[in-house]
């Protein structure tokens, strides 16, 4: 058995972090395992904020850590004024949001998740329906970190991680909102202060910081009209919308989300700017009241705002234009630029290890993988690892290998990551690697993967698609409203 690594640090309190932390605590083996979440809560993306993120051009949404104080050092704490809040983390959920994917899989294999609807997918897809509702995923993530909440840190910022010459992981990290004494007052301060670990976990997640691709004339006409630009991690509810000319740009879930919603309140058209097909969307774009786009080219300020498609249509006078353009990985603390201009994550095998040091672990990168259930093998894995207790890692030739054919594969874009078609492989890689659990911990054998869980993965998108379908349908013969669009 290889020696355990001590310490461990893990980045993040959402669904990846809670898998971490747990699958840890498991092995009863650490000294100590600490969480590190930048919010005041756990649940990650599931966490409902009301205020939403204001817009972002590609050049300016990338995320950065904040300037690191002079005098701070591993044996010297110190508080600074507090630093300026960075735009773009917060989360991309809204109150009313259910899942995507099918219960069943949505969850861990030790825990199912509770049974509950909202009304909203009770009205759409009928009693018995497999989504849940974002609460319910929240209290779900809730109830399971509650044994380990004394673990996290919150609040907190990883600002910074660097590897020392012993081998240690030395952490900068940042609270924010301490209260200090100054002269008789009380003063909210930062508090900074530096620890070592051994190892660090990454669990920060992936749809923080907006993707927005990068267009001619956008920045330019952003800055004069502002309050036309948004992505779609800042939607919140259709009532904004109703009346307004809207443009949706994406051609992936979130964006026929936003069709369904907005197709019967906006005025006149809505229009849906698509680079290409998803098979399972179809009925999405079908939707009355939709005009399907080509790319948009270029975006000027003439006539209160003018898109150009790349068929040379316009829409001038937009109310509104909403970017379905998915997320930037964004991992600003490493020590390495680890994220290529492609957005993907290079340099982890089979998108775990760090390769040449897997000291340093990402869990919950990777995409189309069925989640929770990918979170709880990686965890598992690499809790297993840092224990001692995995089967070894190849030799770092082979790792690299690994990655080169990979990329010849699946290309150098974040379908890197992309796990299916092969479920079966992947998941039977990390469930071999991680092996049995040892004597005395309370660990479990991980399940062999099931041909049903990918079909109660897609579960909801075939729901949603016979929903849009009927709506179309029924929708036909309706006459028009006054403003344009299709009465309901």
């Amino acid at each position: 058995m290889r020696a355990p690594y001590k310490r461990v640090a893990v980045i993040g309190a959402g669904p990846s972090g809670l898998a971490a932390v747990r699958a840890l605590k498991q092995e009863n083996i650490f000294e100590y395992v600490r969480v590190f979440e930048r919010k005041s809560c756990v649940g990650g993306l599931w966490a409902y904020e009301a205020e939403p993120d204001k817009f972002q051009p590609a050049s300016n949404a990338v995320e950065k850590s904040s300037d690191i104080p002079s005098s701070l050092g591993l044996h010297n704490p110190c508080f600074t004024p507090p630093c300026p809040k960075r735009p773009g983390l917060g989360n991309a959920s809204y109150e009313t949001l259910d899942t995507n994917a099918g219960a069943r899989t949505m969850s861990f294999t030790h825990t199912p998740l509770p049974i509950a609807n909202s009304a909203g997918s009770l009205r759409r897809y009928g009693p018995g329906n497999s989504t849940r509702p974002r609460s319910a995923v929240l209290q779900y993530i809730e109830e399971l970190f509650a044994p380990s909440v004394n673990l996290i840190s919150f609040e907190t910022h990883v600002e910074r991680i660097e590897k020392k010459d012993d081998g240690k992981w030395l952490l900068t990290l940042r609270r924010e909102n301490i209260a200090t004494e100054e002269e008789g007052l009380t003063v909210m301060r930062d508090y900074w202060w530096q620890d070592l670990f051994d190892a660090v976990v990454v669990a920060s997640g992936h749809f923080t910081v907006a993707s927005v691709p990068e267009i001619e004339g956008l920045a330019e006409t952003w800055a004069k009209y502002p309050e036309k630009f948004e992505h779609s991690k800042s939607w919140r509810s259709p009532e904004h919308y109703a009346d307004k000319k809207v443009v949706v740009v994406g051609g992936g879930i979130s964006a026929a989300d936003l069709a369904e919603e907005l197709h019967g309140i906006v005025k006149g058209p809505l229009y849906i700017s698509r680079r290409g097909e998803v098979g399972f969307l179809e009925e999405a774009w079908a939707l009355p009241n939709i005009v399907s786009k080509p790319t948009i080219i270029r975006i000027t300020s003439a006539e209160g705002g003018t898109l150009e498609f790349a068929d040379g249509s316009t829409v001038s006078r937009f109310d509104k234009i909403i970017f379905a353009t998915g997320y930037k990985l964004s991992y600003p603390f490493l020590p390495f630029n680890a994220v290529t201009p492609q957005n993907r994550l290079a340099g982890f095998y089979q998108h775990v290890f760090r390769i040449g040091d897997p000291s340093l672990a990402v869990i919950g990168q990777v995409r189309a993988a069925i989640s929770f259930r990918i979170y709880e093998y990686q965890a598992v894995a690499v809790a297993r690892f840092l224990a001692g207790r995995s089967q070894s890692l190849p030799a770092k030739e082979e790792q690299e290998e690994w990655e080169r054919t990979r990329v010849e594969h699946k290309g150098p874009t974040e379908l890197f990551h992309e796990i299916k078609p092969d479920f079966f492989e992947y998941y039977g890689w990390l469930r071999d690697f991680a092996g049995p659990p040892a004597e005395g911990t309370e660990g479990y054998i991980l399940p062999e993967f099931k041909d049903e869980w990918v079909d109660s993965d897609v579960e909801v998108l075939i729901a949603k698609g016979k929903y849009w379908a009927a709506l179309a349908q029924a929708k036909q013969c309706l006459p028009p409203s006054k403003n344009g669009a299709i009465n309901a």
